[in-house]
């Protein structure tokens, strides 16, 4: 497995590197890192945090941003050994941890650890343009799901957690994605790249999007399509927080906001393979931790990151590596 062949690798050299009095070897090591497509905020985040840990790692290492994945798939990528780190979302990662039945199909990936958690706020907000608001007179998200002129609806494809919370969000108001369709809606699944160009070219009518402030893809819609966000529906809110999301409103952040808008939160964490080695899996948690506010400052959707509460079970929802429990309690924060 990789993470054998890095073990090795931190285990050679006549010469080591003192982290923290962790034995770390001087050869270099070349890390993965799950991210989302360009365009997405996690990818801005990923180039941000990797800039702050290859310093961290023995010399010669290398941090690689992988353009893809995101919430669904990121856990499965790091369960198989194919990203060696990755941002996840809490609620993912729960649900990748226990095989949750309508998104992992009730298969178990059980390799996955923690780093640390809290990272971000990400909520699922739907925006509707304003053109169809005065095409159709709907006014609110229920109205127009549930119209006779039902929007065209563009998302993120799977791999996201945007396709499925979507989906708990039709269930709540009775619909399905197949009965959306049969009443003339349209669902449009693309890169999130790809979405301004076409809400700009006047193709969809409703974006929902996993968005935090400054999240690229839904500021440049927002700043060139007149959009307004809407607020969550209750009974969506209460399906989506029985389903393990977080319902609090998503501040005012983007054009199209008159103020907070009703949503829920996935929660950001980061995560690694079981097998990783500790040295490893503390360089990364140190150089994290201690290089929070440099991060903060280049991610200003990160100024919710608290640093001594990264270990903390809401923040991280599966079990913490056991190279960032030693970090932690070397803080004495655990």
């Amino acid at each position: 497995m990789q993470f054998t062949r890095r073990a090795a690798l931190l285990a050679l050299g006549a010469s080591s590197l003192s982290v923290s009095g962790t034995a770390f070897a001087q050869a270099g090591t070349d890390l993965k890192f799950g991210a989302m497509p360009l365009g997405s905020i996690w990818y801005v985040f990923a180039a941000s945090v990797a800039k702050h840990v290859q310093p961290a790692l023995p010399a010669g290492s290398k941090v690689d941003i992988i353009a893809r994945g995101g919430g669904i798939g990121n856990p499965i990528l790091v369960n198989e050994g194919k990203a060696d780190v990755a941002f996840a979302n809490v609620i993912t990662s729960v649900w990748a941890m226990n095989g949750e039945e309508e998104i992992y199909k009730g298969k178990k990936y059980p390799n996955i650890r923690a780093l640390l958690g809290g990272l971000n706020e990400v909520w699922i907000a739907g925006m509707l343009t304003e053109d169809y608001i005065r095409r159709t007179g709907n006014d609110a998200l229920d109205k127009a799901l549930l119209s006779k002129d039902p929007p065209r609806l563009i998302m993120k494809p799977a791999g996201s957690t945007v396709p499925p919370s979507v989906r708990i969000i039709f269930e709540s108001l009775g619909l399905t994605f197949d009965k959306y369709r049969a009443a003339g809606g349209q669902i449009i699944q693309i890169d999130v790249g790809q979405i301004p160009n076409m809400m700009r070219n006047g193709r969809a009518d409703l974006y929902f999007e996993s968005v935090s402030p400054g999240h690229p893809a839904t500021q440049e819609v927002t700043l060139t399509v007149p959009m307004r966000f809407m607020d969550l529906p209750d009974r969506s809110l209460k399906a989506l927080a029985q389903n393990g999301l977080k319902v609090h409103p998503l501040p005012a952040s983007f054009k199209g906001q008159n103020g907070p808008t009703k949503a829920a939160d996935f929660g950001t964490n980061m995560i690694v393979h079981k097998d990783m080695p500790d040295a490893t899996a503390y360089a990364i948690t140190k150089a994290v931790i201690e290089n929070r506010d440099a991060i903060v400052a280049e991610n200003k959707a990160m100024e919710g990151f608290v640093a001594k509460d990264a270990w903390r079970p809401e923040n991280v929802g599966i079990p913490l590596h056991p190279g960032a429990i030693r970090y932690y309690k070397e803080r004495g924060w655990m």
